[in-house]
């Protein structure tokens, strides 16, 4: 007579139990995993100057600091800031906040980044209307031949 498996244990958590705080420390890999990059992309970001993780032989540990200074880099580059701006800003953010010298900087280099997006963003707006006038003129033209 076959033998009926155990009951499967469920995983999740009761509701009253708040989750789990992230881990002091994380190995590259586990850092890259949470964040969705490559590990090459976090070595990048250290030879940047971005993250400066401990070692432990020749493992790299990477504390809440240095997920902090990730989390506020890929903002940066979510917003098309340069790598040194966003270094610039990065190492600020562990100084005193909210200084007003701070406070300018990070104005300016938004300023500039704004600036910069909507002169982009008119020269793609006249290239779509170049477009839309080319294809309205080739859709006549194919029209005035189907005849």
């Amino acid at each position: 007579m076959p033998v009926a498996a155990p009951p499967r244990l469920s995983r999740a958590r009761p509701a009253s139990v708040a989750p789990r705080p992230p881990p002091a420390t994380l190995t590259i890999g586990e850092l890259a995993r949470e964040f969705g990059l490559t590990t090459r992309a976090i070595r990048f970001y250290e030879d940047c100057g971005l993250l400066a993780p401990q070692r432990s032989g020749s493992h790299r540990v990477y504390t809440s600091r240095d997920r902090a200074r990730l989390t506020l880099t890929l903002r940066g580059k979510r917003l098309g800031l340069k790598l040194a701006d966003v270094k610039e800003l990065v190492d600020m953010y562990e100084t005193q906040r909210d200084s007003k010298p701070q406070l300018r900087r990070v104005v300016d280099v938004l300023a500039r980044q704004r600036a910069d997006l909507e002169t982009r963003l008119a020269d793609l707006q006249s290239t779509l209307a170049e477009v839309v006038a080319h294809e309205a003129a080739t859709r006549r033209l194919l029209k005035v031949r189907s005849r």
